[in-house]
Parts: C-alpha cells; structure tokens; sequence
C-alpha cells in the first residue's frame, strides 16, 4: 500500500485515524502497531514475519545493553551481536543478488562457470528500518536513550507507518518522550492534514507529470544532447518532489497522529556547495550517516588523509545503501570526492550570501551525480553522459518529440518555477527580510484544496503511483 492510493485515502486513513482516536491514549501504541503491520502486510504478508524477528532481535539487543551497563565491555558486544545481526540481514536480502552477478560477471570473463542462486526479493522499505534498529541499539550503547521496557512503543516505532518505507530515517532517542506524552490538537492535525496535502500535490501532480520526460530520455538508444540535458533536468526535478513529497506526507501524517518528526529537505537545489546540499538533502540519513558511521570512523579528528578517506568511505557506503549496484557506488564516489575537494578548498557548508557562479557549479554536479542515480548499469550511465556532452546541436529528436506533451514540460517549468520561488524565500529569511508563516500560509493554502481535488482525480485516472525511493 501507498499514500498516493485510493485504497489509502479513502479506507485505510480514515479507518485508522477513527480507530486511533477513539482508543485510550495507554492503548494507542497498540492500534499504531495493528495498523502498520496492515499496512505493511498489504504489500506481502511473509515479510512482516522478518519485520517482526528485526523488532525483536534488536528489542532483546537493547534489554541486553542496559543490563550490562551502559558503556561496559560486556555491552560492546551486545551491540557488536545486534549490529552485525542487522547488517547480516540487510546483506543477505539486499546484496546477495548483486554479489553473486558480480562475481558471476568475473569467473564468466575467466571462462569459469557462473554459480546458481534463487533470486532473493528485496523487502520493501528494510533500508529504513535496518538503520532506526541500529540507531536504537547503539544509543542505548551510548547512554542517549533509555532501553525501553514498553516492547509496544519500540515495535511502534519500528512499525510507524507514516515512514516505514521511504523515512525519515527516525530515531528512538527522538520519539521517546512522544511515545509516552504527546498532544493531540485540532491545530496539530489540520497542520498536518495541510502538510499531507502538499505532500500529495508534489509527488502525484508535479512529479509523476515529469516522470515520462525522464523516463523517455533514458530509455531513448541514441539521445541528443537536448534530449539527454532535458531529460537529467526533468529527472532531476522529479526525483526531488517525489522524495520530499512521500516526506512531507510521512511529516503529515506523523502530526495528524500527534507526533512531530524531523523535517528531511530544506531547498535542496538552493545549494551552493555539495557540502550545504548534503545539509539540506534527505537530512535524516545525512546526519545518520554522519553519526554512526563518518564519527565513528573517526571524522575529522586525525590527519588530513584520514578525513578525506572517512569522507569518501561514508559517502560510498551511502550511495551502496541506496542500491545494490555499481551506479551507486559511482554516485557515491562522486559525492565523497567532491565533498573532499570542498574540506580542502575551506568551502563553507553555511554560506552567507549568495553567489551565482558557486551555485551553477553546485547544482551541474548535483544533476551530474543523478544520472548515475537513476541509470541501471555503468554502460547506460556513460551512454548518457556521452550524449550530454556530444554537443551534436541538433536539437530534441524526433522519438523524444513523439512521446512528449505539452502539459509534461508546462509542469517540469513549473517545478523549477516553485524551486526558485522557495529558494528566494529561504534567502529573503536569511537577510532577516521576514515572510510570516501566516502571510505563507493565506496565499498558499486557496490554491493547495484545488490542486489536492486536482491530484485526487489524477491519482483516480492513473490508479497507481509508486515512490522512487521504495526501491531502497
């Protein structure tokens, strides 16, 4: 199931929100729980038992920790025993598929026989939730949070629906407080019915509108240069408003529930360097990945060298984490590279004014970057980089031409047209040249009811709507 579904907004949601606040506060975690493993079941019921084992394991890893006291020799191996029991598990349904090709790929070049194994189906959203298990444990490790004797809470918030399968990467340490007290207002929810409404409007009428103008240039066997910038361009833009559409929707619904999470974007393509993209980029996994694993391995605290190559491996293991392929990997590279050059030119992350210059060569390498995200192989990713830069100047060609609609790039002109208009926003704020939430909200929220109607009937039109991100 998904949010942009009728079978979510018209059954689902509302049956849910009834049931939820018709319980008792006490017994509220339990209706979030029953609900999400609906939800999650939906999809495929065999895998919730894996959900279920992952809450479990990592519940009984937690209980295991704070008996041996935080900190303890004994509790580095409960969390050595629940980490490597998370990664195992992410490993072998995530990258054994891609394991074997690869060394398939090897011994068929040798002239040796390739091996045999079943194909293993990747469970949906366990990227996510593999990483709020192993944030768990280990601040529990590190004393950030209390090891929880409420299995519903923890299973809750493995379970909460909101992000289970595309985040915000959450952490327990955040939503402790919320799972014990929160507040429930008329306020808060129509907040985050407002929220979820823009949400759906980014992802359904904006970015499933762009969708065939990238989908068609990558799909194309000989694209012009037109065709492959117009193409990057578009998927560019749709990935950022499907993305950040599922997490407002998740933020949404969170508020609707009474829960306030982490917000994941703020104007990411206003970046003038690779460095500020990243603290404006799905932030929930930039700042996970920067606190469980680029500290860990040692940050910036050793020589030169050694935080250049902590910087390339977090950002590696960042675009594997996205999928197990080498255009990940690549896409990884990319970024750690360029987060290197930037650490050694002294780029700041949190510029103060803005220059344009610093800001075209920061969005060219952010759509570079997306090419190798959204191509399936190397030899795709570089066909099209060739095109790119062919130069041919023959303008779009007639088979791009042929699958192309007018409304497609009215709504690709109109996305870039909302990216320049936030960002003049976010600048205007940072010169203290204040625009009140209120005076926002008045001009936005006539135009959000029409649009929501608009992405309804759509949504109603095309019946399904997958995210990008539910592949990871």
């Amino acid at each position: 199931m998904v949010f942009s579904s009728n079978i979510f907004l018209f059954l689902f949601l509302p049956v849910f929100l009834g049931l939820y606040y018709l319980t008792p506060f006490r017994h509220r975690s339990w209706v979030i729980l029953i609900g999400s493993y609906a939800f999650y079941a939906w999809w495929r019921v065999d895998f919730l038992l894996l959900f279920v084992a992952v809450t479990l394991w990592n519940y009984i890893m937690g209980l295991g920790i704070h008996r041996a006291g935080v900190g303890s020799g004994a509790a580095r191996k409960w969390v050595a025993i629940g980490v490597t029991g998370d990664l195992a598990t992410l490993g072998y349904f995530k990258y054994a598929n891609f394991g074997v090709d690869s060394l398939n790929s090897l011994l068929s070049s040798v002239g040796s026989q390739p091996l045999e194994l079943a194909h293993i189906i990747l469970p949906i959203g366990i990227s996510f939730y593999i990483f709020q298990a192993i944030s768990y444990v280990i601040d529990v490790y590190r004393g950030d949070t209390e090891a929880t004797r409420r299995f519903v809470d923890f299973a809750a918030f493995i379970a909460l629906f909101p992000q289970l399968i595309a985040g915000p990467v959450l952490r327990y340490k955040d939503l402790a407080d919320q799972f014990a007290d929160r507040t429930h207002t008329m306020e808060k929810f129509s907040e985050g019915a407002a929220r979820f409404m823009q949400g759906f409007v980014k992802k359904v009428f904006i970015a499933d509108s762009i969708a065939p103008l990238a989908d068609h240039a990558f799909a194309l066997a000989d694209p012009t240069t037109s065709d492959a910038w117009l193409g990057a361009l578009a998927y560019t833009a749709q990935l950022y408003f499907d993305f950040s559409g599922y997490s407002d929707m998740a933020i949404g619904l969170g508020l609707m529930m009474g829960f306030r999470f982490i917000e994941n974007f703020n104007q990411p393509y206003i970046s003038q360097s690779i460095t500020e993209f990243w603290r404006r980029w799905h932030i929930s996994l930039s700042t996970w990945l920067r606190d469980y694993l680029y500290i860990p391995l040692g940050g910036n605290r050793g020589s030169t060298f050694m935080t250049y190559r902590n910087l390339l491996l977090t950002m590696l293991l960042g675009g594997l984490w996205h999928g197990a392929n080498w255009t990940f990997l690549l896409w990884g590279a990319w970024h750690g590279i360029l987060l290197a050059f930037e650490r050694a030119l002294g780029v700041s992350g949190n510029p103060k004014g803005f220059r344009l210059s610093r800001w075209l060569f920061a969005f060219f390498c952010v759509v570079l970057g997306w090419v190798t995200f959204r191509a399936t192989s190397l030899t795709e990713a570089f066909s099209f980089y060739g095109a790119m830069f062919t130069f041919d100047g023959a303008g779009l060609s007639a088979d791009y031409l042929q699958g192309m609609r007018t409304l497609n790039v009215a709504i690709l002109v109109l996305a870039y047209a909302v990216v320049a208009m936030m960002g003049l926003r976010d600048r205007l704020q940072r010169r203290g040249m204040t625009i009140t939430q209120l005076g926002w909200r008045s001009f936005a929220m006539p135009m959000l009811l029409p649009l929501f109607a608009l992405s309804v009937l759509k949504l109603s039109a095309e019946s399904f709507s997958p995210f990008l991100y539910f592949q990871f």
